[in-house]
Parts: C-alpha cells; structure tokens; sequence
C-alpha cells in the first residue's frame, strides 16, 4: 500500500490544539494520512514510554513510521573515528525506529568537500557495510538502512551515488528526494519524463522489487548556484518540483512507496494534498 505522511509535525499540529507527541496518531489520522517520519536529525532521544504509546496508536490508525537518523552522521569521513561514531548512530536509530514499531532509517550520504566524489563513495560504502554488520549482530538486521540523495551539489548524495550505495546490500532501499535532486540540477525535473527517468534508472539497477517500494522525501525547495538553500512549501509557485505528474506515474506504474513530505511548516497539509493527487488517477 502507498504510504503519505509528514517529517515531523506541521505548524497545524499546536494550531489545532495537540500538545503532546502521544496524539500524533489522532493528529495523523485527521488528514487520512498512514506515514510518519520521527526526527532524530539533532540526536537520538526518544523517551521509551512515549514510544510505547505511539507505537501502539500508530498500529492501531495503520500508520507506518519511520525515524531520520541524526544529520552529523558521516558515512564518508577521511577520520576514521567519525565513520565509526556514524555507525553507533545507526544502531541507535535502528534501535529507537524499531521502538515506535517502524523498521525504517533515512540515512544522509555523507560529504565529498576534501577528497574526491569516488572516494568518499568508497568510504561510505565501506561504513555502510560496516553499520549493516553491525545491525546483524545486534539483531537488527530487519531494519532498512535508507541512503537519500541530498541537495547540495558538493554532497555526496546524487542519484547515481545513493543507487551504489544501495548495491551494498539487499536490505537497502533508496530514499529519493526530489526536492533535493531538482536543487541539485538547478531545476531539471520539470514533467512526468523527467520523473520516469529517475524511476527507470532505480528500477534498472536496483530492480523493480526496491522500486515498488522505495522511500521518498518530497517538497519544493529554492536553490541557488551550489543547489539547496531552504524547503518551500506547495503554495510556492517559483520553485519545484511538482507533486501532481509524479502522482499520476506512480500510479501506472503500480508502485507503493512511503512519501514522506518536507514542506516548511505545512508538511501534514501537503503530504494529504499528494495523497488527494494519487487517488485523483483511479
């Protein structure tokens, strides 16, 4: 089943009166949405009570989840230590995701800034093969590493180089930003063919059992010369990309991914209007 949610609560979630974590199923379940992203990007600190009590509500409204592991992760550090340190933060995203009941982390690919792009693939590839060894061992190994692609262009992270990581082993599944890819090419996802080449490309190097299910972070995002530079929200009518074409080819093509909307403080409201958009085609 397609899954549509947000990263993280939107500005609504106080303005309509929720004030603890606990009603976020409540909350979720009002826009008819069964995805949620839990942020962990500035550390992992999930309280295990609340996760109990959401574990529990997100099952019972038939909402998956799952966790954005921390930003300072580093799969591709020259410094031994980090890559090592980034490991640990796996396991403790791993950890923390399997508590709310979800069995998927959103990994960032790492940094290119002093060595060259197939070196800091090759490092990252190694720490990722590392951190999978590492959730095997800790009985973790049901969880799903998430390498994304990322929005500036002096990040490791382009389409080509999260496929690759995701080569490393079977259980990975790609988390396909497409607000990122469109910051990073200076705005070249503009209609369905651009979209379908991106699928395509997945679908012939990763196979159409990772495709079918893919993970996706979706929001229209400004960019300059370097790419990113801050997430919009769908009201935008400058930047993109678009939701609505994207909809149409997911549906033809049968696909169920989990598109996780990062839109700047509307991300509940536009995480139901691309689900609106998927349900517009049947």
């Amino acid at each position: 089943m397609i899954k549509f949610g947000p990263a993280g609560t939107a500005d609504s979630f106080k303005a309509l009166g929720y004030k603890d974590s606990t009603s976020l199923p409540e909350y979720l379940s009002s826009f008819s949405l069964n995805a949620f992203e839990y942020q962990c990007g500035r550390g992992v600190n999930v309280n295990k009570d609340k996760a109990a009590i959401l574990n529990k509500g997100f099952s019972e409204k038939g909402i998956t989840v799952s966790l954005h592991s921390p930003y300072y992760i580093s799969l591709s550090s020259v410094e031994k230590e980090k890559r090592d340190k980034s490991i640990d933060y796996i396991l403790q995203s791993a950890r923390a995701v399997k508590m709310l009941g979800g069995k998927r982390i959103v990994v960032h690919s790492g940094s290119c800034s002093k060595i060259s792009r197939e070196e800091a693939l090759a490092l990252a590839k190694e720490t990722l093969s590392s951190a999978y060894m590492a959730l095997k061992e800790n009985n973790l190994s049901d969880v799903h590493i998430c390498p994304e692609t990322m929005g500036k262009i002096n990040q490791l992270g382009t389409l080509n180089e999260v496929i690759e990581l995701c080569k490393v082993n079977d259980s990975f599944i790609p988390c396909i930003d497409f607000g990122h890819l469109n910051a990073r090419t200076l705005g070249s996802i503009k209609a369905i063919n651009d979209y379908e080449d991106i699928l395509n490309m997945i679908e012939n190097e990763l196979g159409y059992d990772r495709l079918k299910v893919f993970h996706s972070h979706f929001s229209k995002i400004e960019y300059s010369a370097g790419g990113e530079v801050r997430h919009l929200t769908f009201a935008d009518d400058k930047f993109g990309p678009s939701p609505e074409v994207l909809m149409e080819l997911i549906f033809k093509k049968n696909l169920e991914p989990t598109f996780i909307c990062e839109s700047a403080g509307t991300q509940t409201e536009d995480a139901a209007y691309m689900k609106k958009c998927f349900e517009a085609n049947k």
